[in-house]
């Protein structure tokens, strides 16, 4: 019997779909995207593994979208995509390659196609052969005009035996790791082109509908609608939504200036904060408390302060990036309290503009964000005005995972 692994492509930037975060990212009612199309594949009783290929500065987003299914022993540590998809899928057949044993079998598929079926990776796996690829496909109904410039019709192109080809496309191991080898700098559509210009045999097996590649946002809504409907179909209702709390810290030393940063906005002081970023001591709080909450460390880990790219960073970057991981969770920030803590400057005279200006960088009605401002009665480096600190507590909703 062959031993098959599954290649999930995830290098992309995705930005097309919109929503922030790349596609593969984003939830989809509750879940990853890669998450969503990675289980899929571990499903199958045939794959005996899923390596996946992200892009460099993607490991926090995903972290986030796999959850606990990063402790599965069958999904890989993620290895990092190349400047393009055929560089990306070298990559990950290299990364393959290394393993003991090397698979026999290769699935190679798209992660933005979350709904690949059982069925489909069965006629996949069962159409490849020691020479032969095989890959899905859908043969066109409509009929296809090709047009000039400027969208004038040029003619009618004869559709008999074209075809929509989809993934995953499934090869040979070591037929395709060679045919990638030496296609390197070409740019080939899909890894069946590869196949094709190596003179590996390529099968057309049956494709199927719903097995489409999320691409905009109105293949979210699609997608969306078709995930109900399964769900429906199979009585299953989604996740529960568990609350779950984390905290936040932040302290910085004054030093000159004439404005210290809060919230995000610049207020008028006699001194400034010291810091590798603008020393935001409230927006630090609340990134360290929502990654606190979803269990993700804390700012150090994912913004190093030694690193020059953070140096007099906007801190909304960080509090964002934050936000974007609890969304690659499928959760969301319902609520947070701020108390920003120093003998200056005066908070009050601000407060209205502060809470506003964090409201949005939240995402949430004020209603749901609390700012306070307290003294410790000169008491410490505080209360002698050596810095400025700040404490946080966020709430968000993550799916159970039980």
């Amino acid at each position: 019997m062959q031993r098959s692994i599954a290649l999930v492509v995830a290098a992309g930037s995705g930005t097309r779909a919109g929503g922030g975060l790349p596609k593969q990212y984003r939830p989809l009612m509750r879940r990853a995207v890669l998450r969503r199309s990675v289980e899929a594949l571990l499903a199958h009783p045939a794959i005996a593994g899923v390596q996946v290929v992200i892009a460099q500065g993607a490991e926090s987003w995903y972290e986030a979208a796999m959850g606990p299914l990063a402790s599965d022993s069958r999904l890989f540590d993620p290895v990092h995509g190349g400047a393009s998809r055929q560089e990306s899928v070298l990559r990950g057949l290299e990364a393959l390659a290394r393993l003991d044993p090397p698979p026999d079998a290769v699935l190679i598929h798209d992660a933005a196609r979350p709904f690949v079926s059982r069925a489909l990776i069965g006629r996949i796996l069962a159409a490849i052969g020691p020479q032969t690829g095989a890959v899905p496909g859908l043969p066109l109904v409509d009929t296809v005009k090709r047009a000039d410039a400027e969208g004038m019709v040029a003619e009618t192109v004869d559709r008999t035996g074209l075809w929509r080809v989809q993934t995953p496309q499934g090869f040979p191991f070591r037929a395709i790791l060679a045919a990638h080898g030496k296609a390197a700098g070409a740019e080939l559509t899909d890894d069946a082109a590869v196949a094709e210009a190596a003179g590996l045999a390529v099968r057309i097996v049956a494709g199927e509908e719903d097995n489409f590649k999320i691409t905009t946002a109105e293949d979210f809504v699609r997608a969306e609608r078709l995930l109900a409907r399964l769900r429906a179909r199979d009585g299953d209702g989604p996740p529960a939504m568990l609350p779950r709390v984390g905290q936040g810290f932040d302290v910085h030393r004054f030093g000159p200036g004439d404005h210290v940063m809060l919230c995000g906005l610049a207020v008028p002081c006699d001194q400034g904060l010291i810091g590798h970023s603008d020393a935001d001591v409230a927006l630090h709080a609340v990134t360290d408390a929502i990654l606190g909450a979803i269990a993700m460390g804390d700012i150090g880990r994912h913004f190093p302060p030694g690193d020059p790219r953070w140096k007099g960073a906007p801190s909304a970057r960080f509090l964002r990036h934050a936000l974007e991981l609890v969304a690659a969770r499928g959760g969301r920030l319902v609520h947070c309290d701020v108390t920003i803590i120093g003998e200056k400057p005066r908070i009050t005279p601000h407060r209205g503009r502060l809470l506003a200006h964090l409201a949005e960088l939240l995402g949430l009605p004020t209603a749901a964000v609390s700012l306070k401002a307290t003294t410790t009665e000169k008491l410490g480096f505080v209360g002698r005005g050596e810095g400025l600190a700040a404490q946080a507590v966020a709430t968000v909703l993550v799916p159970d995972e039980a």
